[in-house]
């Protein structure tokens, strides 16, 4: 049986990065202390995916929610390979020239949806610029795949953006999953420094199409890499523009010494109350936590807006 190849590298970004204390990038505060997974249903899960050797993001990545997420039966599965085209300074992915497009992919991702059931399916990939197709047509094969074997799970797209060619990711909304998610990141003053192959104003174009598209659409922000209020307050405000109905906040955690270090970590009172204002402004939901990553109580989000 073959399981989906789920693995993360570590990658040595070559940039100037601010020069941070060691002492602040290594010592966490004790706001990010981590669960320890347990109950019934993740004793399952875990059962099931390792008899089958079967390989998630969840346990690649070292999620801190794993448990939580696993017991309330939802996972995350990246597709596409394991090594991106691009350098982003925050990311722990390889990067370089990616492997051939593996045709049989679609077909191992559902047949792990469906051993694991899996009740909400969170897809993701690394960028694949190499590709004409952005590797949109794989995309599309997954999720086909997935609704095939698991009708009932519902499905999550934490897409790329496609560079930017809309024909490619048009091609995946109309498979229609239940939420299309596409990551800002960070804010605009600081895109150039952490996500250096992309832009800001893309970014919000991508999520305009999918709210046009009449999708729940989502995107998440990392704080602590040097943002102020303000820069966060505007971001949020630039999602809302383009029709964005779900937001995540979550602190940024340094991979390695070699990315880009944590300058600040965010107090939970101060995530709590981002919380506050994006309601008010009106997203139609808010996940804002110092443990919060982007698929984080992802099936929460079909039902609550």
């Amino acid at each position: 049986m073959y399981g989906v190849r789920v693995i993360l590298f570590i990658f040595v970004v070559m940039i100037e990065l601010p020069v941070v204390p060691a002492n602040q990038i290594q010592r966490k505060p004790d706001w990010l202390r981590v669960k320890l997974p347990v109950g019934k249903e993740y004793a399952e899960v875990r059962g099931l995916v390792d008899t089958h050797k079967l390989h998630t993001i969840c346990e690649s990545g070292n999620c801190p929610n794993m448990g939580e997420c696993w017991g309330a039966g939802t996972a995350t599965f990246m597709i596409l390979g394991n090594i991106c085209t691009r350098s982003c300074s925050f990311c722990a992915v390889a990067t370089g020239k990616p492997l051939a497009v593996d045709v049989d992919e679609p077909n191992r991702v559902a047949n792990s949806v469906k051993l694991m059931r899996v009740k909400h399916c969170v897809i993701t990939s690394v960028d694949r610029d190499d590709l004409k197709d952005g590797g949109s047509i794989i995309w599309a094969e997954t999720i086909n795949a997935i609704r095939k074997e698991s009708p009932n799970t519902t499905l999550e797209t934490l897409l790329p953006d496609f560079r930017g060619i809309w024909e490619n990711l048009e091609r995946v909304l109309e498979t229609r999953p239940e939420v299309v998610s596409h990551n800002l990141e960070t804010v605009r003053r600081l895109t150039k420094e952490v996500r250096i192959q992309a832009k800001y104003d893309r970014s919000l174009e991508c999520l305009q199409h999918v709210s046009k598209a009449g999708l729940r659409t989502k995107s998440g922000i990392m704080l602590g890499l040097g943002e102020t209020e303000e820069d966060v307050l505007e971001a949020m405000n630039d999602l809302l523009q383009v029709g964005t109905h779900i937001l995540t906040l979550g602190q940024y955690l340094q991979p390695t010494k070699n990315h880009h270090p944590v300058i600040d970590w965010i107090h939970p009172d101060q995530f709590a109350k981002y919380k506050t204002i994006g309601l008010e402004m009106g997203f139609k939901y808010v996940e804002s936590g110092p443990l919060v990553r982007s698929s984080y109580h992802a099936e929460k989000h079909l039902f609550e807006i």
